[in-house]
């Protein structure tokens, strides 16, 4: 698609639209009506060709507008770009001229004409933003194509809710505007707007994100790094980030601390039994299920004590007094259960920096999406709920796994969704007993766990575990490792093109093994 621009000032929406070219749009020609204006400038940086078209004090708009016009016939133009072009077109211009559009600084239809960023403040809305709209013979009425919201903060003057409009929501709404009509994907029918494709459902096709600030934090990853929690208040699922801090008077939480708090809570979500997570650097030292909450973090902290120092303890079961016990024998930063006995309060608050969360009932998991920062734009996924049972899966070795050995997978298969890829997770009954995680190499992560669970591990050992890996072998090596380590059983997706390799090496071995036919990465 072909733009040509017009502006009468900077025409900073048409650049950053020439700089980002939306949908393959490119511009044919930038054209202005004010001699030396410095949108000319711009545009000849990139490369796109200029013309200057002022109106004279004899002439006439409609007489102007045909010398505007004539310019523009010698370029090949599919749409009109307007930007700050402080001129009412005619309907002669319109009538002749491709679809044009126009960028508005507020929400239209409120607040239109000039000075809409002081009519704002004057009326003392919250939200604020821009329109683009198809230009029709009203002024700034046309069919509203986009808009994009901008928040009105007290205090605000003019100047700064001007920077933040162009910025924040003129930078996005103009480009995407021009992007669909690039793409074909508008129709403007009987002064109504319709895009293909601009839907809503899971994924939609714009989001809009409103969170409030929870509060500033002491500082980010380091120190030297500002940092806030943002809260979003439709949430209904229990999260750190609404929890209370039962212990008002201990440091408030970390970014790190609300990272791992996050990462543990999350996954004793996976269990409905007693279940207790130790969580260092948002993988998980230990996990493990019991019959009482108690023997659930015991087993948990004895897969990798050393790691677990400083580390932060979830608990999917009120919290009693000898769970609490337990965990003041050693070095946390925070503990986050769904409620706690007077007893355990006592036992806990002892601790003078043990920050205690209390994040309420566990049972509801509404939240069906997680998402990640990135520059310029975020990733969105649906969250990993997977949890297959027995029947899910296949055997695919000579040797059977055990009805013992199949409970042991399906606990180390909830669990490893949890540990940061490349993760490999050995387990017996329902605890951890070593963890390989975060490695650039499958093998190493056996290596790994299989060192943790010889060296860090009390009370057990790898001889007769069970290993989960979150994605297939690629080659046999790594069931040679396991097998070294002295595991017995094997839980990993397929789906390697060298499975049947990998198969007769756990053959080979006498090892069961098992797919699930689904991965589980974390990053």
């Amino acid at each position: 698609m072909k733009i040509a621009g017009m502006a009468s000032n900077r025409g900073r929406n048409l650049l950053h639209i020439a700089d980002t070219e939306p949908g393959g749009a490119e511009f044919s020609v930038v054209l202005t009506n004010e001699e030396g204006a410095p949108v000319i400038e711009g545009a000849a940086e990139r490369g796109i060709p200029t013309e200057v078209v002022p109106k004279s004090d004899d002439e006439t708009r409609e007489e102007h507008e045909r010398r505007v016009l004539q310019r523009l016939e010698g370029y090949d133009v599919d749409l009109v770009c307007l930007d700050g072009y402080m001129r009412i077109l005619t309907d002669e211009f319109l009538d002749s001229a491709p679809t044009t559009l126009n960028v508005h600084p507020s929400l239209l239809p409120s607040f239109p004409g000039m000075d809409a960023h002081e009519q704002v403040l004057d009326a003392g809305v919250s939200v604020t933003g821009c329109t683009v709209h198809v230009v029709d013979e009203t002024v700034d009425g046309g069919p509203i194509v986009t808009q994009e919201p901008v928040p009105v903060y007290d205090g605000d003057d003019a100047a700064e809710l001007k920077a933040r409009v162009l910025n924040d929501a003129e930078f996005a709404a103009y480009p995407r505007a021009v992007k669909w009509f690039a793409e074909d994907r508008v129709t403007v029918d009987d002064g109504e707007v319709s895009v293909d494709g601009d839907d809503g459902g899971q994924f939609p096709a714009r989001r809009v994100v409103s969170d409030d600030r929870g509060r500033e934090l002491r500082y980010g990853e380091n120190p030297h790094q500002d940092a806030a929690v943002y809260v979003d208040g439709a949430c209904e699922e229990a999260s750190v980030v609404d929890a209370d801090q039962l212990n008002e008077g201990a440091k408030a939480l970390s970014y790190n601390n609300y990272n791992d708090a996050d990462g543990a809570l999350d996954l004793i979500k996976e269990f409905d039994e007693p279940a207790a997570a130790v969580i260092k650097h948002t993988n998980p030292a230990g996990c493990a299920t019991a019959g009482t909450l108690a023997d659930a973090y015991e087993r948990a902290l004895s897969t990798d004590p050393m790691s677990a120092f400083g580390g932060i303890v979830a608990l999917n079961r009120e919290c009693d007094a000898a769970t609490a016990e337990a965990i003041t024998d050693s070095f946390k930063e925070v503990v986050v259960a769904p409620a706690y006995t007077e007893a355990a309060l006592d036992v806990l608050f002892e601790k003078d920096n043990l920050r205690i969360l209390e994040v309420g009932d566990l049972s509801e998991r509404s939240e069906r999406l997680t998402e990640q920062h990135l520059v310029g734009g975020r990733l969105v996924q649906e969250r990993d709920f997977q949890a297959p049972s027995a029947d899910d899966l296949e055997i695919v070795t000579e040797r059977e796994p055990t009805d013992e050995q199949i409970e042991t997978m399906l606990f180390a298969w909830r669990t490893i969704k949890h540990v940061k890829s490349n993760a490999i997770l050995f387990a017996k009954g329902t605890e951890t007993v070593g963890v390989g995680m975060g490695q650039v190499s499958r093998v190493d992560a056996v290596r790994l766990a299989a060192m943790k669970a010889e060296e860090h591990a009390e009370g057990k050992d790898a001889e007769g575990a069970v290993m989960a890996s979150d994605a297939f072998f690629p080659f046999p090596d790594g069931i040679e490792e396991a097998a070294d380590a002295g595991i017995e059983a094997v839980i990993q997706p397929g789906g390697s093109v060298n499975d049947e390799d990998v198969i007769a090496a756990a053959d080979e071995h006498d090892i069961a093994m098992a797919f699930t036919g689904q991965r589980a990465f974390q990053h």
